[in-house]
């Protein structure tokens, strides 16, 4: 039972943990009038921590099921 919820719950909190850090950089940028490429530029040097945390979701997942 335990394992069952662990395994449902820890995507579900990693995703909603994802779009609050989405949304900080956004109102980072927003209170910081950063304009349009200060807000580019945020969200790519704030958001590939997140983009490279989700290719290895992927790559883990690609090699488990064995589609590579």
């Amino acid at each position: 039972m335990v394992q069952t919820f662990d395994a449902w719950i820890t995507p579900l909190m990693i995703g909603g943990l994802m779009l609050f850090m989405g949304f900080i950089i956004w109102d980072l940028a927003r209170q910081s009038k950063a304009g349009r490429f200060g807000t580019l530029m945020l969200c790519v040097g704030l958001g590939a921590g997140m983009f490279g945390y989700l290719l290895k979701v992927v790559i883990t997942w690609t090699l488990a099921h064995g589609t590579l």
